[in-house]
């Protein structure tokens, strides 16, 4: 029997070991729970675990940035801003994630909610996310939702890879910004504004939805959508997520 516990003890502990060890890379995710985009997130955490167990990489979620510093990023390949707003950042956490994405430390995955950009909830505009972003800010958006394909620009970009050259997005809040982003980031994909259900008037004309900024060292990219969890029925948002998470965090 003693033999027994013994052995039962050492596989146990052998095989957390195994998991640990197995993991290539630490993720941060930093998330908006609750709210009008509480399905997206919710979706996307339980998808994330799957994902990380299958793709061997570890989860880290929080809610605040009041523990983010150079420090604590230093733990970490890659962090996904899922829906949480650029604003609302301690000091600290603005200056030690914009030396990580400049510096190239670890890679970058936004969506949505990451652009609203502008005065809000009290809060002034972060400057450098806007530069980071493409020199915009936050104009108007679909309240009511729509579906609408996207078609990619950029076919042989890492994160394209396996992905349609067109696709419907299902039922999602479309951004609109004061300026075209195009001119300060490198566009993967747009939005077809015209195949919008139902239709809206609210239109930027070239509308990027997909694009990463090549002047920072590190990996990156946006996507626009990420209100609904309707997101997670579409198998390219999907392979885009999967491809993005590997390619910014160089895995």
């Amino acid at each position: 029997m003693k033999k027994l516990i013994i052995f039962s003890i050492f596989f146990a502990l052998s095989i957390q070991g195994l998991k640990a060890g197995d993991n290539r890379f630490k993720v941060l995710v930093l998330t908006e729970r609750g709210g009008q985009h509480g399905s997206f997130t919710d979706a996307a955490l339980i998808w994330l675990k799957a994902t990380s167990l299958r793709e061997h990489f570890e989860l880290v979620e929080i809610n605040k940035t009041d523990r983010i510093d150079a420090q604590y990023l230093s733990g970490f390949q890659l962090i996904i801003q899922l829906d949480y707003p650029p604003y609302g950042w301690t000091k600290e956490a603005e200056k030690a994630f914009t030396d990580y994405i400049e510096q190239g430390r670890g890679g970058w995955v936004g969506f949505h909610h990451a652009s609203l950009l502008g005065e809000f909830d009290g809060f002034p505009l972060w400057p450098w996310f806007s530069n980071f972003m493409g020199g915009i800010r936050f104009k108007n958006y679909i309240a009511k939702k729509a579906s609408a394909t996207v078609h990619v620009e950029d076919k042989k970009h890492p994160v394209m890879n396996g992905v349609h050259d067109s696709f419907l997005i299902p039922n999602d809040e479309w951004y609109t910004f004061d300026k075209n982003p195009r001119a300060g980031v490198h566009v993967i994909a747009n939005v077809d504004e015209d195949s919008y259900q139902p239709v809206s008037d609210i239109k930027m004309g070239d509308h990027p939805v997909i694009w990463s900024n090549t002047k920072v060292k590190a990996r990156n990219v946006y996507f626009l959508f990420g209100h609904s969890d309707s997101l997670f029925a579409s198998e390219d948002f999907k392979t885009m997520f999967t491809n993005a998470i590997k390619w910014a965090a160089e895995w």
